[in-house]
């Protein structure tokens, strides 16, 4: 099934990282109602893999889910390898994956935590360009790398996410300075505070209280919390040929928070 704007993201399959999180499976949702065959990862969570795979099958497109770990190259390598020798081409790549990461001050942070941060946001965002990066020169492709706003504006608490989502955000730009000669174009989108994907965790783990989540409303201009939807849609324009003369570039779709 093809809607009236899938020429706008152009053809090819699409390649989604942590597609059984609440933002990555709106993603997956979003490409294959414009008609794109969608190829996903997950970590563990197999069953809800299975119902996502029926479900973008049931919108007339190609779908497979796939358990892997990013921050092992070698796998990561064999399932890219895998993934374009079943589809055409891949054109679009959207990294959505990412570790729960609990709110905490950096002084309480072990290096170990660090470090697992680091292999879980950092390396396995350089693991999936490095394996996919052939294909995206041959197809002239289009990457976007889910990250945060707290990058713009810090919250107290946050660094244990936001540093390593910085380091992804520069190599976002590096990839955009070094690749754009071959016309493949990366670019990031910052998630705020929203009422699923990582934020619904922090909520549900009580790392937010009530208090907190009031204070947090306050200081969003537009006073209320996005959703998984509000992500999908920056994803797929930068991913779209209308973003065709976009990269290197970030957009926070926070409700105004970064101001």
């Amino acid at each position: 099934m093809r809607t009236e704007d899938s020429a706008d993201v152009g053809q090819g399959a699409v390649l989604v990282t942590g597609g059984t999180g609440g933002i990555g499976a709106e993603i997956c949702r979003s490409f294959a109602a414009a008609g794109h065959d969608v190829a996903f990862t997950y970590r563990s969570r197999v069953e809800a893999a299975e119902q996502l795979a029926v479900e973008l099958r049931g919108l007339g497109v190609v779908s497979r889910g796939d358990a892997l770990d990013l921050s092992d190259p070698e796998a990561t390598a064999r399932w890219v390898s895998s993934v374009c020798e079943q589809f055409d081409e891949v054109r679009i790549v959207v990294h959505a994956a990412g570790p729960h990461i609990p709110m905490i001050h950096l002084s309480g942070v072990s290096p170990a935590q660090f470090g697992a941060a680091v292999d879980g946001e950092t390396k396995a965002f350089f693991n999936l360009v490095s394996a996919v990066l052939p294909e995206l020169r041959r197809t002239t492709g289009s990457v976007v790398a889910v990250t945060t706003a707290a990058t713009t504006r810090y919250p107290v608490r946050d660094g244990l996410s936001a540093g390593p989502k910085a380091a992804v955000e520069s190599l976002v730009r590096a990839f955009a300075a070094e690749e754009g000669r071959f016309g493949v174009r990366f670019n990031s989108v910052g998630p705020g505070m929203l009422v699923d994907g990582m934020a619904d965790r922090l909520i549900s783990s009580g790392d937010l209280d009530e208090h907190a989540l009031e204070v947090t409303k306050r200081n969003i201009p537009l006073r209320r919390f996005g959703n998984a939807r509000d992500i999908a849609e920056a994803v797929l324009f930068l991913a779209s040929d209308r973003a065709g003369f976009i990269s290197g570039q970030k957009l926070d779709v926070d409700g105004g928070y970064g101001v």
